[in-house]
């Protein structure tokens, strides 16, 4: 622990024969960092403490914790309400709160009902507000009618744009030419209409290649579909300035979650951005940072609600069955209660018919090891005491083989 500077060797041995996980050791040692000349004795009295502490707080040999978890949650759930709110005060972007979203979680649903990623910037980005509108350009959707006004001619079966320079400046910072933007803008249209433009200054024209109202409509249609600039499914993205941990910087909300290509954009911190789709951050991070995803979006989600003395231990129980295949699978009958070894544990869930039928079509057998088909036959769980073999006899008696 050379680390430690403060530490003495009597101290560092004190705290090394303790039980407690290296987590707990390195905070027994930042505590005697930060009080200087703690001695030997007081060490001893914090480390006792802290493992004394420490046992009493582990679950107990036996202990049903599932069922534990299950109740401590759904019990507040029962609480939660059934409405959307607007996101930490930001009117232009809702996302699903309470009840919905603790549903929406533990079904490991593919896409959230409303998908929003919280964007951190790095260096200059985070702290000069020019800089993080260059990554806000980056990231949101430029569709056509943001950037000007699109008219129809049907007498010349023409399209006409005009585009808004002031915006074209400001959307493509880099850009030192308005008319260089309006030129990309055209090749754009060409590529994705597959017709010809016509560009005059801010002007942009084009037509269907035969005179036809019905085709004319349709170029109208899919010109407002194209993405000039941005990521297609973030369709608008809130600037903020906040205090974090690293002080007074931008944090970018977005409406719509893309978040392996938002990952790779110059000023954005990788390292802190993050989204509320967990199965988008399975793909890019790992199955570990889809655990913790879990287990932060449920703690969030009850104490947004003021259910935040559920203890996290419940979560990360729930994230640990949810991940620990190396997949996110759901807590339900397509899921983890759906594939369980037991034909009665599954049949217990839901289709209980279904379940049995299946399984005497298959020859399945249940070998009658869980809680649920046990209290289902009538025997004794091997839980807590019922897992306890106990035999009376006198003392003297011969030990007899269970």
């Amino acid at each position: 622990m050379t680390e430690y500077a403060h530490v003495t060797d009597d101290i560092e041995a004190l705290v090394e024969d303790t039980t407690l996980p290296r987590r707990l050791k390195d905070r027994i040692y930042d505590t005697i960092e930060a009080r200087d000349g703690v001695t030997t004795e007081q060490a001893a009295e914090i480390a006792q403490a802290v493992e004394s502490q420490y046992v009493d707080t582990r679950v107990d040999p036996l202990e049903p914790v599932g069922t534990v978890s299950a109740q401590s949650i759904g019990e507040p759930g029962t609480q939660m309400t059934m409405n959307t709110f607007h996101y930490a005060g930001v009117a232009e972007i809702d996302v699903t709160q309470g009840l919905p979203r603790l549903i929406e979680l533990v079904d490991a649903r593919k896409t959230p009902d409303t998908p929003m990623m919280t964007v951190y910037l790095e260096d200059e980005y985070a702290t000069d507000r020019e800089k993080a509108h260059e990554v806000v350009w980056a990231l949101e959707a430029t569709k056509i009618l943001a950037l000007g006004d699109v008219s129809t001619n049907v007498a010349d079966m023409i399209v006409r744009i005009d585009l808004n320079e002031e915006t074209l400046l400001e959307r493509w910072p880099t850009v030192d030419s308005a008319d260089l933007v309006a030129g990309e803008i055209a090749d754009t249209i060409e590529d994705a209409l597959g017709v010809d433009t016509r560009q005059q200054g801010l002007a942009i024209e084009f037509g269907p290649s035969e005179p036809s109202y019905r085709e004319l409509l349709q170029l109208v249609e899919q010109l407002r579909d194209i993405v000039f600039k941005g990521i297609e499914d973030i369709s608008r993205v809130v600037i903020r300035k906040e205090e974090t941990e690293a002080g007074d910087e931008f944090v970018l909300y977005t409406e719509g979650s893309a978040f392996g290509d938002v990952l790779h954009i110059e000023g954005v911190d990788a390292s802190r951005s993050t989204c509320n789709n967990i199965h988008e951050i399975r793909s890019e991070l790992g199955i570990e940072a889809a655990r913790e995803a879990i287990i932060n979006e449920t703690t969030d989600t009850l104490r947004e609600q003021g259910l935040d003395d559920v203890n996290v231990r419940h979560l990360m129980l729930v994230a640990d069955i949810m991940t620990n295949e190396g997949t996110i699978e759901s807590i339900g009958r397509h899921g983890i209660s759906g594939s369980k070894d037991s034909v009665l544990a599954r049949a217990a869930f839901e289709v209980t018919v279904n379940h049995l039928l299946a399984a005497a079509i298959h020859g399945e057998s249940d070998d009658l090891n869980g809680i649920i088909e046990n209290v289902i036959v009538g025997k004794p769980v091997s839980i807590g005491t019922g897992d306890v073999k106990l035999r009376m006899g006198s003392i003297d008696a011969a030990p007899v083989d269970d």
